[in-house]
């Protein structure tokens, strides 16, 4: 009887019996192929049989101290903020004197566009400080400063598109150029006004007294620029990057510029990160690379923010679209869950961060204003670039055509290698090939129903009511997801070890599984690189170094088994990849767990945060899995897995974990916005046919305001606000455009509100066009912040409007929204719609809406507003104003 005819059954059974009869299993190995259990395979499995297997307990234990180990280092990288050095010498960027502006500036208070604290006070400061920079500046340099009051309107696709009209907004801009002039400059952009109820440190008031002091340290060196560097504090980013696009469609200065440099925040202090350049300029990467001391990059965190996963965009956008002009954008990441809230103040930002920011940023613009490659930067548009950080000692970068050839030639190794198993002849790896197979599937199957179990968990947990239990103790979700996660993971592998491979020996095992990783990631490499995305090169890390390791270790590893010195080696060939990767995933949750705690209510944040942990999970145990086919045993490790995911899920149904905090260290406050409104409903004949006044209620997370009823039993489920169907976003006055992401919303009837400033519109015309359609002209005055929507009826369609650029643009759900501000001593807003359609309908061609918003002044409060906000609970923040809503009917 032939081996090759034999039952897997059969077969299975004879390399048992090799397992148990050593001096036979040698004698066997010694074999010819023709007459060997199924020929290589029988070969590789009898070869590693002498192990014993690897201790359970040590090999677990060694895993998570390695991970571990990993995780402080990372941690240790991102707390070096800046080498001590000279600063404040002479020529160097002095933190003291940013921190002394950032709190003066912050001093001001809140400061919306169109309050005297944003269009007088905050103006006033910045101009006279520049004027003492001025007096100080080195007779090398001329300082020029104009105060531009642009007025002006854009679309956009941000928020589900809507557009905006702002007018008589505020920049403070200033030149500062060789004493001769200069034909090409470098812009340096940051915004000094903040969204209303926030002292905005960190956003953007921290980036603008960074800016100060690098003017300063310019304006007074005694080395000589080459080109101009232009530094605009523009007063209206919050209103959705209106001043960017004020300054760079309509200043004089903007023809001079050639590149540009973006300072934001979407946390508070920290490493500033380098998250978006280009488009298609490397020669901007590089001079970031060449200039900045402290570098902080990654192609990785922008092209997952250009995704559009975030909901959040910067002026970059504006610089990019509308100007034409590569960039480089820069934030703060650490800390979001202070961001935009009345914590952002500026005792919370280290002065390291200012230093460290500094240093970048003057070194980075001295370059820049000194490059030969600024006059001609047309030349250099020829792809995107490669680059990200080494724990921020250093950037690696190079052209991503250079990076897709070297992707492939990684992918060619691993073939090589992984080729001369699978694609021998037949006779030898037909039980390799077939092994492989199925351990790829048992693999996919383990990441599937691992993904599987934690969303049940994820769903569960939302259901209940206790979503967002790991807001405040982030461990909590590590210990509920992380953990099931990875024991599903094993439990998987570990039936298959027992009923699959049962007669397999733990080398074979572990080789192919390792094999398997290899091929996944593979995978991916390719598939990245195919799609154009520079992200692909973590992909080519986490091939290279294993592939590596493994033509190191694979001699002992055949020679003497999983032993003590094969896994140190295994676990030191991993290093670079490991750690790369822990150090990517610190960024993805820095980032992704505050935006969870205002991200609406339609989206189930544990369920995200799930999805992330259980992939993190199997990307960390993709090169681990071949530990459980080399240890004895693996009941000890599923069960403590389980045990501590079963503990926290338990803790976490009782409502153990709080998900906020108002802890003066470290806050982490539920978002509430608090609208006190009036609404006026008018038909055809503009006859009022509904008016209500109330307090519109919004939480901005998936918990509503479950956890507010105790303290304020009033907002429960009885008070729900309902849907205007007949009316523009269901007749509520949107600050934005957001309507769908918040379905979920709150309405206390109060007292009217009756500003001192009120808002009116009114319809100037109506004429009948030549082309059968119906141009409605409208007048709007009201306080700096209104919203206009549109709905068209039942056979009539919006063509055209002065707005934009005349093509109007719908919201989600159908509807189009306009945003609408101005600064101080704005003339009345007065714009035009067109209408096709019928003109005479019963119920009219087009219902509109205004909402007047009055986020600064004493007409931003009302007594029962102020008396709902203080009942409040103190982990809470509750950002209030007061508003008005017309609707009418044309």
């Amino acid at each position: 009887m032939e081996w090759g005819s034999e039952s897997a059954a059969v077969r299975r059974h004879r390399v048992g019996g090799e397992r148990r009869e050593g001096p036979e299993r040698e004698a066997l190995a010694q074999e010819p192929p023709a007459e060997a259990c199924s020929g290589a395979r029988t070969r590789k499995r009898s070869a590693g049989a002498a192990g014993t297997g690897l201790s359970e307990a040590r090999t677990a234990l060694g895993l998570a101290l390695y991970l571990l180990a990993l995780r402080t280092l990372v941690q240790l990288s991102l707390q070096q903020l800046v080498l001590r050095g000279a600063a404040g010498d002479r020529g160097e960027f002095d933190a003291s004197r940013a921190r002394d502006y950032l709190e003066h500036i912050t001093s001001i208070g809140p400061r919306t566009t169109g309050s005297p604290e944003n269009e007088i006070l905050t103006v006033r400061y910045l101009l006279e400080q520049i004027k003492l920079i001025e007096a100080q500046s080195s007779s090398l340099h001329t300082i020029s400063v104009d105060v531009q009051r642009p007025t002006g309107s854009f679309s956009i696709d941000f928020l589900g598109g809507f557009t905006s009209y702002y007018d008589n907004i505020t920049n403070v801009a200033v030149k500062l150029e060789p004493r001769g002039g200069a034909q090409h400059a470098v812009l340096a952009n940051c915004h000094f006004d903040s969204v209303a109820n926030s002292p905005g440190a960190s956003d953007d008031a921290v980036s603008c007294s960074v800016m100060l002091e690098v003017l300063r340290v310019l304006a007074t060196s005694s080395e000589a620029l080459h080109h101009a560097v232009v530094f605009l504090f523009n007063g209206a980013e919050e209103n959705v990057l209106q001043a960017s696009h004020g300054f760079i469609t309509q200043h004089p200065w903007a023809s001079l510029i050639r590149a540009f440099i973006n300072l934001e925040a979407a946390g508070v202090g920290g490493k500033e990160l380098v998250f978006q350049t280009g488009p298609e300029n490397p020669w901007l990467v590089q001079a970031y690379v060449s200039a900045a001391k402290h570098p902080f990059a990654s192609v990785v965190a922008q092209e997952v923010f250009q995704s559009g996963i975030i909901p959040s965009d910067t002026d970059f956008r504006i610089y990019r679209d509308f100007g034409n002009i590569p960039g480089i954008d820069l934030a703060f990441i650490e800390n979001g869950y202070i961001y935009h809230t009345k914590y952002d103040t500026a005792d919370r930002i280290l002065t390291d961060s200012i230093q460290r920011a500094g240093d970048n940023i003057l070194a980075v613009l001295k370059y820049l204003a000194t490059s030969e490659m600024l006059a001609t930067s047309s030349q250099y548009q020829h792809g995107n670039m490669v680059f990200f950080d080494v724990l921020g000692l250093f950037v690696v970068a190079y052209p991503s055509r250079v990076g897709s050839i070297i992707n492939y030639m990684v992918v060619m190794a691993a073939v090589l290698y992984l080729g001369k198993k699978l694609f021998q002849p037949r006779h030898k790896t037909v039980n390799y090939t077939k092994d492989f197979l199925c351990g790829l599937g048992i693999t996919l199957i383990s990441w599937f129903t691992s993904l599987v179990t934690v969303l049940i968990i994820a769903v569960f947990i939302s259901l209940i009511g206790q979503s967002l239990s790991w807001y405040n103790h982030f461990y909590v979700s590590v210990c509920l997801y992380g953990t099931a996660a990875a024991a599903k993971i094993i439990l998987i592998h570990t039936l298959a070890k027992r009923f699959y491979f049962m007669n397999a020996s733990d080398q074979y095992l572990g080789e192919v599984f390792f094999d398997i990783s290899l091929f996944v990631h593979c995978g991916f490499l390719v598939t990245l690189t195919y799609h154009g995305l520079c992200s692909a090169f973590v992909s080519a890390v986490w091939v290279v170094f294993p592939l590596l390791t493994k033509l190191c270790v694979h001699k002992d590893f055949k020679q003497h088994g999983a032993q003590g010195k094969f896994v140190a080696l295994y676990l030191l060939g991993m290093f670079v990849p490991y750690l790369y990767a822990l150090y990517l995933i610190w960024a993805v949750f820095e980032m992704f767990t505050p935006i969870l705690g205002r991200s609406g209510s339609e989206i189930p944040p544990d369920v995200v945060l799930a999805s992330i942990l259980a992939g993190c999970t199997m990307i960390l145990s993709s090169y681990f899995i071949n530990f459980i086919y080399l240890a004895k045993s693996t009941k000890k490790t599923m069960l403590s897995l389980t045990l501590v995911c079963a503990v926290t899920f338990l803790l976490v149904c009782s409502g153990t974990f709080f998900p906020y905090s108002s802890s003066p260290a470290s806050p982490k406050p539920k978002r509430v916005f608090l609208q006190h409104m009036t609404r006026l409903f008018h038909d055809l004949e503009g006859k009022v046919v509904k008016r209500d006044s109330g307090i519109w209620i919004n939480g901005f997370d998936y918990t509503g305001m479950s956890h507010i009823t105790p303290h304020i039993p009033e907002i429960n489920d009885t008070i729900r606000a309902h849907c205007e169907e007949d009316a523009p976003l269901c007749g509520f006055p949107w600050y934005l455009p957001v309507h769908f992401l918040i379905r979920k919303n709150w309405y206390l009837p109060a007292p009217e509100v009756s500003p001192r400033n009120p808002a009116h519109f009114r319809l100037i015309s109506k004429e009948q066009t030549p082309w059968d359609s119906v141009k409605l002209t409208f007048e709007a005055t009201g306080p700096s912040h209104m919203s206009f929507y549109v709905r068209a009826r039942k056979g009539s369609t919006l063509s055209q409007w002065s707005l934009g650029n005349g093509t109007p643009v719908t919201s989600k759900g159908g509807d189009y929204f306009v945003f609408y501000s101005h600064g101080l001593r704005a003339s009345a807003w007065q714009f035009w719609i067109e209408v096709q359609g019928p003109e005479e309908q019963p119920e009219g061609m087009v219902t509109v809406a205004i909402a007047a918003h009055y986020l600064s002044g004493e007409d931003k409060r009302s007594l029962s507003l102020d008396a709902l906000k203080e009942r409040f609970p103190d982990w809470s923040f509750p950002s209030a104003w007061v508003c008005t809503y017309n609707v009418f009917v044309f």
